[in-house]
């Protein structure tokens, strides 16, 4: 960082001042070049391929929202990592996941969850729900010159709205585009297939064991039919990450509590390999 104290010591003027309840505002006007759109990329001769996330979903349920998400993690053809968090708390009543571009997704994490912190800390109350939202709308608008050149970050935000009573859940494109999903969301690159199961199998007003089989069970699905997603792997017991938000918070299923629900989705799998089926009627 490029500001240093003035005078006999302590903290230089802008980090006293209270001008701005936005950590990336402050960051963009004393030191951009810490920012990642404030980098150049160097140009690169021939093909480049970067690590990249998968499959991310999110649904509705009857206590709040959940939010899971694979472990793979790959670089074209290559599975370049099996154990990848993708979900992780943006504080204490809502989560984002990620997909795409591996490195700057987390990077835009911990900026995120950075930026909800110093505004709670200045203003004294959180940001509403919608509010978190929309600063995670700028943040992702902001790498769109990055996205174009094929690092691109599509997260999935999701939380407990205190004022409603209720979870919701926000979908973005690359270009910062952000929209409320009503029931369940995905993206990734198994979503279609994630998103399609769990639409199969989703109902208003689930409970949170039943939700939780569901997700796992789109997850799975996912994997099924694409290669980069990473299903449940039993003998190394890498497991999905699976989170729920309610009024009570965020709370991060333990990796045993998966793996139960895991080996019920593998062995109802066993029996009925498409897995289950909605009633039509």
């Amino acid at each position: 960082m490029t500001i240093r104290p003035r005078g006999t010591g302590g903290l230089p003027p802008a980090f006293t001042a209270s001008e701005t309840s936005s950590f990336l505002e402050f960051l963009s006007a004393q030191a951009p070049d810490l920012l990642p759109t404030g980098r150049a990329i160097p140009a690169v001769k021939g093909g480049f391929e970067a690590p990249h996330g998968t499959t991310i979903v999110a649904a509705e349920y009857a206590d709040g929202v959940l939010v899971a998400g694979d472990r793979r993690v790959t670089m074209g053809n290559v599975i370049a990592h099996r154990e990848c968090d993708k979900v992780f708390p943006a504080d204490e009543h809502s989560a984002i996941a990620i997909a795409g571009t591996v490195g700057l997704a987390i990077e835009l994490v911990k900026l995120f969850q950075l930026e909800l912190e110093h505004y709670e800390k200045i203003e004294g109350a959180a940001l509403s729900l919608d509010g978190k939202a929309n600063r995670l709308t700028t943040m992702v608008r902001g790498n769109l010159s990055m996205a174009m050149q094929g690092l691109a970050v599509v997260p999935i935000f999701a939380g407990y709205d205190l004022d409603k009573g209720e979870g919701r859940i926000f979908s973005y494109d690359v270009t910062g585009g952000r929209s409320e999903e009503r029931g369940v969301a995905a993206t990734g690159s198994g979503s279609v297939y994630a998103r399609g199961s769990l639409k199969k199998l989703y109902h208003e007003g689930m409970s949170e064991q039943e939700i939780v089989m569901a997700a796992v069970h789109a997850l799975y699905d996912a994997a099924d039919d694409d290669s980069a997603t990473g299903g449940p792997d039993l003998t190394r017991r890498l497991f999905p990450l699976v989170a729920l938000i309610t009024a009570d918070g965020y709370r991060q299923l333990t990796q045993d509590e998966v793996a139960e629900v895991a080996h019920t989705v593998v062995e109802q799998r066993l029996q009925v390999p498409n897995g289950p089926r909605a009633p039509l009627l």
